[in-house]
């Protein structure tokens, strides 16, 4: 018997390895078996399928799929689907420790792990974790989903504007803004994730000072009508320097006045606390009684824990939106 070997999944194999993770995990995943979902996350560049395996005399012993962060030829990567065949966990991690060489990336992450396999990425040298939720409440006489503490409304600063992208073509004069953060993201990904998602409307945003782009940030709005009582606004990304979010305080806050909302929330691993708290946003903190909804169409009023891992922790920062997440519950 052969040892496994590692390599990227070749043009045309996208049934076999779709079969092979439907045989071996524990669901069948709307990711992979709903058309348009496979090939808005999966479908990569020239057809090739984003995947990357370890096989054995012919057979499959794991898969993993992968979503990229820009159309660059050596792309940061988040890691999507991964299956190993029984008693194969082993070659399963090794499969994912090799595919930072297979793509030649230098940023691999994976947002939403099972809190139990955090061990597993740490033993390969790998950060991995708890991600942070922060919150903004809107000016409520009773909150109907958030079960907030003794709450006193942070103070913003009112700096700079933020200006709605109506359009995928719009972002394409405009660029992208300085940042110093990881993933590296371009336009085609903007353009993708958020004005060609198959279900969810994004709001897009941008900061310009002296018409020099510094920031986008992109929300999502859960109207009244999908939780049944009022609206919720996610933040789920920003890029741009750290020292401009607080300077979006007041622009945030009048999005969250605009729409009526219960509040604002935010999932987001790498921007400091203090960052946030300066942009008036307040920090979820495990088991100090605050409820900040995270499923809401129903609602379920109970706070929701996600965790990540990458290989690169300097400054990796991760959100919501990045990888296969923020994606509608469907069979």
């Amino acid at each position: 018997m052969s040892e496994a070997t590692f390599r990227l999944a070749r043009l045309g194999e996208d049934a076999a390895i779709v079969d092979f993770i439907n045989g071996h995990f524990d669901m069948r995943l709307p990711l992979l078996n709903r058309p348009e979902l496979y090939r808005h996350y999966y479908a990569g560049l020239g057809g090739v399928p984003q995947f990357a395996v370890a096989e054995q005399d012919g057979e499959y012993l794991s898969a993993c799929g992968y979503i990229r962060a820009s159309a660059a030829r050596r792309p940061d990567v988040w890691v999507s689907v991964w299956v190993a065949r029984k008693g194969h966990n082993g070659v399963g991690l090794e499969l994912m420790n090799a595919l930072p060489g297979l793509l030649h990336c230098e940023v691999l992450a994976c947002n939403n792990i099972r809190p139990n396999t955090c061990t597993f990425y740490q033993f390969l040298g790998w950060q991995a974790g708890r991600i942070p939720h922060y919150y903004r409440l809107g000016r409520c006489r009773e909150y109907h989903l958030a079960r907030p503490l003794h709450y006193v409304l942070p103070a913003v600063r009112h700096d700079l504007k933020l200006e709605k992208i109506e359009s995928a073509a719009d972002l394409i004069p405009l660029g992208m803004p300085p940042t110093p953060h990881t993933p590296r993201k371009d336009t085609w990904y903007l353009r993708r994730r958020y004005f060609r998602y198959p279900y969810f409307h994004y709001d897009v945003w941008a900061a310009r000072e002296d018409e020099r782009l510094l920031a986008y940030v992109v929300t999502r709005t859960v109207t009244a009508k999908e939780t049944g009582c009022v609206p919720v606004v996610r933040l789920v990304d920003y890029i741009g320097e750290d020292a401009v979010l607080p300077r979006l305080g007041g622009a945030l806050d009048a999005i969250l006045r605009k729409t009526g909302a219960e509040y604002m929330d935010c999932y987001n691993v790498g921007i400091p606390a203090s960052v946030w708290q300066d942009a008036g946003f307040t920090e979820r903190v495990e088991g100090d009684g605050c409820v900040i909804p995270n499923y809401l169409t129903p609602p379920l009023r109970e706070n929701t824990e996600y965790y990540y891992f990458t290989n690169r922790p300097e400054r990796f920062v991760l959100f919501k939106a990045d990888g296969d997440q923020d994606r509608p519950n469907l069979p």
